[in-house]
């Protein structure tokens, strides 16, 4: 196992995931803040003001403002897939962080397979969440 090396080279690892940290955080608070469940705050998605049709990120930006209040059943229910999203960012970030601070390289990599899993994940979510037997999957 690597060394951990000077403080100064252990700092210089660890800016990168505490910087993506506090991007992170600063958007989950001026969401968590600026209610999008009041119109004229945030911009109509495009794809549904144009066809009328939910893309997989419809329902974001109103599910993290109710999981930053801590409602995850209504974060769920705007957007399930960004609701996931939110423990895997956790998960990943916290993995990120200890491999840094350790000295180990960041990468995770997945095999092919996993990418064109949660792609036609993303895809049948889409799909269902726009046909009427989907509509608890609408936004």
């Amino acid at each position: 196992m690597p060394q951990p090396g000077p403080p100064a080279t252990r700092l210089r690892r660890l800016a990168t995931p505490l910087g993506i940290l506090a991007t992170v955080t600063a958007a989950f608070a001026y969401v968590g803040t600026v209610d999008p469940n009041e119109p004229g705050h945030y911009p109509v998605c495009p794809l549904l003001k144009i066809t009328g049709a939910f893309c997989p990120g419809c329902g974001g930006l109103r599910s993290a403002h109710a999981f930053i209040h801590g409602d995850l059943g209504t974060a769920f229910s705007a957007n399930a897939v960004a609701t996931t999203g939110y423990f895997l960012f956790a998960a990943v970030w916290v993995l990120w962080l200890v491999r840094a601070w350790r000295g180990q390289p960041p990468r995770i990599v997945l095999a092919p397979v996993w990418w064109w899993s949660i792609g036609a994940l993303l895809l049948i979510f889409t799909v269902v969440r726009n046909l009427p037997f989907g509509s608890a999957l609408a936004p």
